[in-house]
């Protein structure tokens, strides 16, 4: 027996750029579920909506004030629940963002902490004293620039940060924190959600002893500032498993709920495995999905995609199960990274592999980053370090209409200049447009568990391309290069479908792959 979240598709949503039921510029819950039909009809088994819960939205709701509220720009939970009832009865399962590694400086929990040092809640955060220079109680430094340590005069202590100084980091060696964020979990789980993708996860437990970061030599004038120290005790410290298998007892109380970790980038595959957990239980005993995020960082190569895929699906656990994600809000659109040709490539990739597929809004579109300029930086990653990710998290573009049919009123982010020409209603029509070539793969994933369940293992294919089996069935193969190339498949077959969406018919061994092209073969036999 399977889980559902094995045989389906994840779809993300950033809210704030979905669609806009008001007029404000901004996306909201009631625009969501205006969409959902779109998304059935898409073939996607769930939608994963990043944070919506009531923040100051200094970090544009990954800094939570109420982990209970939503925040009045996304609506109400009248309107939650009016959407979680609409996906249901569309088949949609709906998954949460949690961000459980920090809160907002002005969620309640921190306004206590912060008032006195006797505080019942000061050891919910981690506060130190300075050194006696007065500096910071060690090197640390954050995701968003600066020291992890910020000085607060009121008590005489610095509290630790890794993102943003408004966003102070819990202390999980409290066990009051843990029961805190159960009930946070259980509240939603209570209210019908089906699972929660859990924001850096790996993250919750620091060093103990919170020793110096050691210097990374790789690092170069240029780079993320933040990475000039590898960041060895800031996070994934000493008890980060039992936590999650403390969390996940919580979400297996529930039936059939799912638990999406987001685990440090990288492509290591016994890294990303280490966080299934033992084989205990069925589906392992810590996180159902630990996001594997490789192919976001690995070079767009056949043969270094071949040497990670091949050690990352024989690396999981057979308690285990694998997934894999082009793109996300904080990541640059696969379609701006190689290309719109290779972008096709990439989408058979990724909903052919064996593990669930996670799709980035408008990367069915082939939607690209939308050139922003630093004074209109919204992302205060780009504001402090000139890393900005506000490209990939544009408005959705819908059809023709101003604005892209995204919004009535001025969208909070500049639309592509293409956006009337790559939308959905545009493509829609179009038979052999990208969102028609997701349609088709989606279609065919669902209607035949060989592409979903089947074995992979690749095989031997000219330089530039990649190619895998599905099963005993069927026979994938991508050609990575702008070069026709020729590849010798197990046996003759059929081609289903090709990127192309231009041919289909019987093949003999050798195949024959135009430039850009990916062709997925039923195999004869």
């Amino acid at each position: 027996m399977t889980a559902w979240w094995q045989r389906g598709i994840v779809y993300q949503v950033y809210p704030r750029s979905f669609m806009d039921s008001n007029g404000d510029g901004i996306g909201d819950l009631p625009g969501i579920t205006a969409k959902l039909d779109y998304l059935a009809w898409l073939g996607v088994d769930a939608v994963w909506i990043s944070p919506i819960f009531q923040s100051p939205m200094l970090d544009f709701g990954y800094d939570v004030a109420d982990y209970r509220a939503i925040h009045p720009l996304f609506g109400a939970l009248s309107d939650f629940d009016a959407l979680l009832e609409r996906a249901h009865a569309l088949g949609l399962k709906v998954i949460l963002d949690l961000v459980p590694n920090h809160t907002s400086h002005q969620h309640e929990w921190f306004r206590e902490s912060r008032s006195s040092r006797g505080n019942p809640k000061r050891d919910w955060y981690i506060w130190r004293d300075a050194k006696p220079d007065g500096s910071p109680p060690n090197n640390w430094l954050a995701y968003f620039g600066g020291p992890s340590w910020t000085w607060d005069a009121a008590t005489g202590q610095y509290y630790l940060h890794n993102f943003l100084p408004e966003q102070p980091d819990l202390n999980y060696r409290n066990p009051a924190v843990v029961e805190a964020m159960q009930e946070t979990i259980r509240f939603w789980l209570d209210r019908g959600i089906d699972g929660f993708r859990v924001d850096v996860i790996d993250r919750m437990m620091k060093d103990p002893d919170l020793r110096d970061n050691p210097v990374d030599p790789d690092w170069k004038p240029g780079d993320n500032a933040a990475f000039r120290l590898k960041r060895v005790y800031s996070e994934c410290g000493e008890g980060i498993h039992a936590l999650i298998k403390i969390f996940r007892r919580t979400f297996d109380a529930y039936d059939d709920r799912v638990l999406i970790g987001e685990i440090n980038y990288s492509t290591s595959p016994e890294f990303i495995t280490g966080f299934y957990g033992s084989g205990s239980q069925p589906y392992g005993d810590e996180v159902h999905l630990p996001f594997n995020l490789a192919l976001c960082m690995l070079p767009w190569d056949a043969g270094a995609l071949r040497a990670f895929i091949d050690v990352y699906d024989a690396a999981i656990p057979p308690y285990g199960w694998g997934n894999y994600v082009l793109g996300n809000h904080d990541q640059p659109r696969i379609a701006s990274k190689i290309g719109a040709a290779q972008a096709r490539v990439a989408a058979m990739l990724l909903l052919t592999l064996r593990g669930t597929p996670t799709i980035y809004y408008g990367d069915e579109l082939g939607m690209q980053n939308v050139p922003i300029a630093p004074e209109q930086y919204q992302d205060p990653q780009g504001i402090n370090l000139g890393f900005s990710r506000d490209p990939q998290r544009t408005p959705m573009q819908w059809d023709a209409s101003p604005n892209a049919g995204f919004t009535s009123g001025t969208p909070w982010l500049p639309l592509a200049a293409d956006a009337a020409r790559i939308s959905v209603a545009v493509q829609g029509a179009d038979p052999r447009s990208m969102l028609a070539l997701h349609h088709r793969l989606i279609a065919l994933r669902r209607a035949d568990e060989r592409l979903t369940l089947g074995a992979y293992a690749s095989f031997d294919a000219p330089a530039g391309c990649f190619a895998y089996m599905r099963g005993d069935a069927y026979a994938v193969v991508l050609n990575l290069t702008g070069a026709a190339q020729t590849v010798t498949l197990p046996r003759s077959g059929e081609i289903v479908v090709s990127t192309h969406l231009d041919r289909e018919g019987v093949t003999g061994a050798a195949l024959e792959l135009r430039p850009d092209e990916g062709v997925l073969v039923r195999l004869d036999g």
